[in-house]
């Protein structure tokens, strides 16, 4: 009988039907697009930041001494300390081998350059390698892929023109040289000179529009210092800090077992750099701090952002949801007395008037939810340039949501039909 008395109001009030549907499909399209997107964002942000470079500094831990203890900087030219090139592979053997996206190591020596004798810091790098791994696997990496969001002008440098090089912004102009240009560079001390070919320029922003860049093996060959390299930056995909994380980046020694695992098991930034420093020995991998903390706020400030949203869209719908509903028992004041008069309770009317909502609500919610996978595929593309994968735990949070704003939609209309009276109703008093 309830169940007779519940599909002939849906089949007598198709409009309401419609527009209540309609109001809450509006909702939870939203909804579904957000939350699909905050439970994927972290790794879609985290991979956006990487395009401008590195997270992690990799030195030698008697340069990583000197640094700390004098300020001086690694690869300022007062430490004989050094990281074997062939090494910089066993990176990519740790816990979160996957989440190293790039490295590029750098030797830098400090040179003359042009026929004025400017003085400037020549810097050995990879800038687009083919690496063979202690797995067998083989990666790109290299300036190329860690410096994409650099201003080049001409062509980047490449190992096999092995007298190519990169000038910055600031020198070029210095130097008054543009691309194809050939440049004589001098040792400081006068003992050798190579000339090399200038393939382009770029503007960085940084301390590198000052620098000369060439391949890694023509300072090596130049200072002698074959297979060696004095630091590498690395760009790794990260999950941002909390007080496990800073507590372990303090002392990991301070951690209780099930903590530390915790931890070596998440891609923290201090996780990640331990496990570099683990493989490579005597070295210091330091967070670039900067870097990282402004993921962190960045993924919070996104993620609160889509809550807000959606929390302001849900409101919005449980709103209109109740003024439609109210509507509906004003209209209907007349059959709810009948139904009271001839011996049906509060509960049992207000328990069929919430039933029409919800079953209403549920058609909406259904059509909403596949418009909303749709709306998450959009922002995934349009914002990050990949698809958003679909979470299945949104569902039964879309689920409980439909029953969340349909009940509290209809309050205030079920606070009206427990104060109709019978009498009042059908004799007009």
């Amino acid at each position: 009988m309830f169940s007779g008395m519940l599909v002939s109001a849906l089949r007598r009030q198709k409009r309401k039907v419609l527009m209540i549907a309609l109001t809450m499909a509006l909702g939870i399209s939203l909804a579904t697009a957000m939350l699909n997107v905050v439970m994927d964002v972290e790794s879609k942000i985290s991979q956006e930041l990487k395009t401008y470079g590195a997270n992690l500094n990799v030195v030698p831990r008697g340069a990583s001494l000197l640094g700390e203890l004098y300020g001086i900087d690694s690869g300022a030219g007062v430490t004989d300390r050094f990281i074997a090139e062939d090494e910089l592979g066993k990176m990519k053997t740790i816990f979160w081998a996957n989440n190293i996206v790039d490295f590029v190591p750098y030797l830098e020596h400090e040179v003359s350059v042009g026929e004025s004798g400017i003085p400037a810091v020549m810097v050995g790098t990879w800038f687009e390698k083919r690496l063979s791994l202690p797995t067998g696997d083989t990666i790109e990496t290299g300036m190329r892929h860690m410096k994409a969001w650099w201003d080049v002008s001409g062509e980047w440098a490449s190992e096999s023109v092995p007298d190519g090089a990169m000038v910055g912004s600031v020198l070029a102009k210095r130097l008054r040289i543009s691309r194809g240009d050939r440049l004589r560079v001098a040792s400081s001390d006068g003992r050798r000179d190579i000339w090399v070919k200038v393939r382009g320029t770029f503007f960085s922003g940084g301390p590198e529009d000052e620098q000369l860049f060439v391949p890694l093996r023509l300072v090596q060959e130049m200072t002698g210092l074959a297979g060696m390299v004095q630091r590498v930056e690395v760009s790794a995909l990260t999950t941002p800090d909390n007080e496990l994380s800073r507590r372990a980046a303090e002392d990991p020694n301070s951690l209780s077992r099930k903590e530390w695992d915790t931890w070596y098991c998440t891609a923290y930034i201090s996780a990640i750099a331990y496990q570099i420093e683990e493989v490579l020995g005597n070295v210091k991998a330091k967070p670039l701090l900067q870097v990282s903390e402004s993921e962190g706020v960045i993924l919070g400030k996104v993620k609160l952002l889509m809550l807000l949203l959606t929390v302001l869209s849900l409101a919005c719908s449980a709103l209109a949801i109740s003024n439609l509903v109210s509507m509906n028992v004003m209209e209907r004041n007349t059959e709810i007395g009948l139904m009271k008069a001839v011996g049906a309770t509060n509960a049992a009317v207000s328990f069929l008037v919430l039933a029409e909502v919800l079953a209403m609500s549920s058609i909406g919610g259904i059509l909403g939810y596949v418009a909303g996978l749709g709306l998450a595929q959009i922002v995934g593309h349009t914002v990050f340039g990949v698809s958003i994968a679909l979470n299945v735990w949104v569902i039964p949070i879309i689920v409980l949501i439909v029953i969340a704003v349909s009940v509290f939609g209809s309050l205030p209309a079920l606070r009206m039909l427990l104060s109709l009276e019978p009498t009042r109703v059908l004799h007009g008093r």
